[in-house]
């Protein structure tokens, strides 16, 4: 196993993030792909992040029953809805609206809101062949990987895959206990196998690319909290989206989802904080560690 490179304030100032630009197609466009009718929370949190991260564009495209209410909470965004199945899910069937959605982002972001394995599965099955540019794959989208994680080499896109314990044992076919006990060598493994950015958020958050380890071990228990991930992955796609590459933006990602957990538990308490307060630490964060 590679050696592991500590992640903090002083590595991200000496790894500066790409100038933001003063126009916002210089920051990228990015896709959102997920949420469902019973989770429609997800995608506003993933997406929000991706914005406050500096993305330049964002796009979600969500189950239908959803896209009204979402478009009103984040008026920022563009927003399509999608057809329904009749569990209030995104069907297969949607696989080239959804790609026509893609043409022009840079960064599609797929799996925060899914609640269905097989839906979710059979519609990246006919998405990731043709998908290009830079996919994050968060939360059940990580189901893709667990089906063959060799294949993600050959797909045309660049893959950063954004798990926490439970998936990234999923994907290699161990138990969580074993990545619990060596997060750092299960996430090595799947990044090599797969050939991706891999992202193990967790008690200590570890990222793995092209063989090299790096870790955060800023945070608190507070971010151990439904959505808390959707952030860190819609903080990714947003860094991805103004011109970080994978490793940079995961690195980048982490530290800056842990430190947003910080300064929530600072001035509210290291419990009880939300996670869609976390968003609005991004900018700061990000002028402090000067990646504005």
């Amino acid at each position: 196993m590679p050696d592991t490179t500590a992640v903090d304030a002083e590595l991200l100032r000496g790894w500066p993030l790409p100038e933001p630009g003063a126009d916002k197609e210089e920051r990228g466009r990015v896709l959102v792909l997920g949420g469902s009718r019973t989770t429609p929370g997800a995608v506003l949190l993933a997406t929000e992040a991706a914005l406050r991260a500096g993305a330049g564009k964002v796009q979600l495209a969500t189950a239908g029953s959803c896209a009204v209410g979402l478009g009103v909470a984040v008026p920022e965004l563009g927003v399509v809805g999608l057809e329904e199945d009749g569990d209030g899910n995104i069907p297969a069937a949607q696989a080239e609206r959804v790609l026509e959605l893609a043409e022009g982002c840079g960064t599609t972001l797929i799996g925060s809101g899914f609640t269905d394995v097989d839906t979710a599965t059979a519609l990246l099955g006919l998405l990731m062949p043709r998908l290009e540019e830079t996919v994050v794959l968060d939360a059940l989208a990580s189901a893709y990987v667990t089906q063959d994680p060799e294949r993600i080499r050959s797909l045309p896109a660049t893959v950063v895959l954004s798990v926490n314990p439970t998936e990234l044992a999923r994907c290699l076919g161990v138990d969580e206990d074993d990545v619990d006990s060596d997060p750092h060598s299960h996430t090595a493994t799947l990044a090599e196998r797969t050939g991706a950015t891999v992202l193990c958020g967790g008690t200590v958050k570890v990222i793995a690319h092209d063989g090299r380890l790096w870790e955060v071990e800023a945070g608190n228990p507070g971010l151990a909290i439904a959505g808390s991930g959707d952030v860190q992955a819609g903080i990714v796609a947003g860094l991805l989206g103004r011109g970080a590459d994978p490793a940079q933006a995961a690195v980048w990602g982490a530290f800056l989802h842990a430190s947003a957990g910080e300064r929530l538990a600072e001035r509210i308490g290291p419990l009880g904080y939300l996670s869609r307060e976390l968003p609005a630490e991004l900018p700061g964060l990000l002028a402090g560690l000067g990646g504005s």
